[in-house]
């Protein structure tokens, strides 16, 4: 008799997750569990509350996820039209308080961009392609069938395919997202006081579509990014470009500099920022949506410390946003739901499905990919005016600092840079910002001037000024004909 998995959730963690289960020996029967009823293509779904706002799939993410699909998930992510960008490159940022960063000869990690509905379809095609012994099923989890020692289902509702209000499954991931009623479900099966952290700094997200302008299909990645340190709300818009010959124009504000929804301010608040470059894209470019915003607990970050319960039932492993929720703002989340599938993978292969302490060694190796997601989203969301959640501790404080000084020395300085680069693309632990010659550049500062332009080629500053002067001319029309 065949075992069977139950994952909970068919976004990104739980689409790697079924991913990492499919690798088992002997074979599994995999249920997928969804309250949603899932798209047939990239589409939008209530289930995933940040769907309409800007993804990056980090290096580190992207590298677990083709371990764990028979089939490249970058090459079906690049032929369904995302785009592949060097960090070393292809982007312009404007930093929070330093400058620019400089672009340099070597690429550096690559990230992908496409909207979270395509990345979604292309994971689950390739999962479905791959396994023909996993099924997709929409029904809601209520609770969790068995005791503290170990786990032997979960309780539905309003399930179809006839699966009954119990599924009895040899093994259960939980990987339903920010929604995740984990603590509720451990509770009910005698596992309380779990440790929790939440640190939310009431980021209003703002994104539109356009058209990617005639001529600017190869314009770099763009990001204004927001300043945590100056006490004033953190403001930030990025374009990124996505499938379609489209740009995702996304906007951020911190609670008090929440971006508008209506489309003129949302223009104007991309031209107020720092630098206006963004506003200038946009303001001489085809909008192909209205304006989308999401508030609320969307964006905050939330920790659960399962590793660290006294009491954890075997055969039930939390991955994803339902173990940590990060501002999304920093574009880790699914990276880290990648790494932690690949962990479940790596025990499955050492231990088995049934080896003793499989679930809390999972947890365990799951949490140290959050850690260093965390460092860097806590660290600055802290800062912010507002932040609900409390004071920042004394590692924060130091976190934030150092942080700081290696942002404004990566300015100008090839070390220090490739070493934010491994860092916030989860190629490598927080550890890589302390060897010697990461250290000394954050340590002496950058070694070239700080620039008070975007690093532009000379073909994007044509693009850029073709744009803004299109725009101008707009402008000036529409006040000499009203």
């Amino acid at each position: 008799m065949s075992q069977k998995a139950v994952v909970i959730g068919a976004g990104t963690a739980g689409l790697v997750a079924a991913a990492a289960l499919s690798r088992a020996e002997p074979a599994l029967e995999i249920l997928l569990l969804d309250r949603d009823e899932l798209p047939e293509g990239p589409e939008n779904r209530r289930g995933v509350p940040q769907g309409h706002h800007a993804h990056l799939l980090m290096a580190g993410g992207l590298s677990a996820m083709e371990t764990l699909f028979p089939d490249s998930v970058r090459d079906r992510l690049l032929a369904a039209g995302a785009h592949e960008i060097a960090l070393g490159n292809g982007m312009l940022a404007l930093t929070a308080d330093s400058g620019w960063f400089r672009r340099w000869r070597s690429n550096g990690p690559h990230m992908i961009t496409c909207t979270r509905a395509l990345l979604d379809w292309v994971l689950r095609q390739a999962l479905l392609d791959s396994c023909a012994n996993i099924s997709v099923h929409r029904a809601g989890v209520e609770g969790l069938l068995g005791n503290a020692r170990r786990v032997h289902g979960v309780r539905v509702s309003g399930a179809d395919d006839g699966l009954g209000p119990e599924v009895e499954a040899d093994f259960v991931v939980d990987a339903s997202g920010r929604g995740s009623g984990s603590l509720k479900w451990l509770g009910g099966i005698g596992i309380t006081g779990v440790e929790e952290r939440k640190i939310d700094s009431g980021l209003t997200n703002a994104t539109r579509i356009y058209r990617t302008p005639k001529g600017a299909e190869h314009f770099p990645l763009t990001v204004v990014q927001a300043n945590p340190y100056n006490g004033r709300p953190g403001r930030s818009a990025m374009v990124l470009p996505i499938e379609g010959d489209r740009w995702m124009v996304s906007a951020g504000g911190t609670r008090g500099g929440e971006p508008p929804q209506d489309p003129q301010g949302f223009l104007d608040y991309t031209l107020d920022l720092p630098h206006p470059i963004v506003g200038h894209l946009i303001s001489g470019a085809e909008a192909l949506t209205d304006v989308v915003v999401t508030r609320g607990r969307s964006t905050s970050n939330a920790r659960r410390y399962f590793e660290k319960s006294a009491q954890w039932p075997e055969r039930f492993v939390v991955l994803g946003d339902a173990l940590t929720t990060f501002n999304p703002a920093y574009g880790q989340g699914m990276s880290v739901a990648a790494l932690g599938a690949q962990v479940l993978t790596r025990e499955l292969r050492q231990h088995g499905l049934t080896g003793p302490g499989l679930s809390r060694r999972v947890l365990r190796g799951a949490a140290r990919h959050v850690d260093t997601a965390w460092a860097t989203a806590v660290g600055m969301d802290i800062l912010y005016p507002g932040v609900l959640g409390g004071e920042p501790t004394l590692t924060d404080r130091v976190t934030a600092h150092y942080a700081r000084r290696l942002t404004k020395a990566a300015t100008g300085s090839y070390d220090a840079a490739a070493a934010l680069w491994d860092v916030t693309s989860l190629t490598a632990t927080p550890a890589r910002v302390l060897r010697p010659k990461a250290l000394l550049a954050g340590l002496t500062g950058p070694f070239l001037p700080r620039t008070s332009e975007p690093p532009l080629w000379p073909a994007e500053r044509e693009v850029l000024d073709r744009l803004r002067k299109a725009a101008e001319n707009t402008t000036t029309s529409s006040v000499t004909h009203p």
